[in-house]
């Protein structure tokens, strides 16, 4: 095995990595793979940099889930839906969520819900709330809340 790069090289790069923003192990050990680090060295300076404080779940959610919420307005559906692709375990998806205040999710589902019914061109009711409701479930927003919503939002006046 003489190419694979030493693990001291691969904890610097690897910290280098996690010090420019928060990262979950799945994309540490990808990027320790593509340094060229063999599956056993990959988890033992994954280990190390845990150890360390560079990597950890719980904070990568809670920081994932606020920002992808203020930032992209996505609903928890799809925050759950990506951290999942990532590897993050439920409890950390939990506590990703618990970053989301409720007043703050429904402002924001009622501002999507406002800002979408605008950019559409008038006509039948109906097809303005399924276009929107719609629009908001694609975001992310659970669709029992997006319905419910879509009917009290106050309708614009044309």
């Amino acid at each position: 095995m003489g190419n694979l790069p030493d693990n001291k090289l691969l904890l610097t790069k690897a910290s280098r990595f996690c010090a420019y923003r928060d990262r979950c192990h799945q994309e540490v050990r990808k990027k320790l793979l593509d340094l060229g680090a063999s599956s056993d060295q990959s988890e033992e300076v994954l280990a190390e940099l845990i150890g360390l404080g560079f990597v950890n779940e719980e904070r990568f959610a809670q920081l994932y889930a606020s920002g992808k919420f203020r930032q992209k307005r996505w609903g928890r559906n799809r925050i759950i839906l990506e951290l999942r692709k990532r590897g993050l375990t439920e409890y950390c998806i939990e506590q990703g969520l618990k970053e989301i205040s409720n007043t703050d999710y429904l402002s924001t589902l009622e501002f999507l819900i406002a800002k979408k019914r605008k950019t559409l061109a008038p006509g039948k009711q109906a097809v303005i709330d399924q276009k929107t409701g719609n629009y908001c479930i694609q975001k992310g927003y659970e669709p029992d809340l997006v319905w419910q919503l879509v009917k009290k939002v106050d309708k614009p006046s044309r």
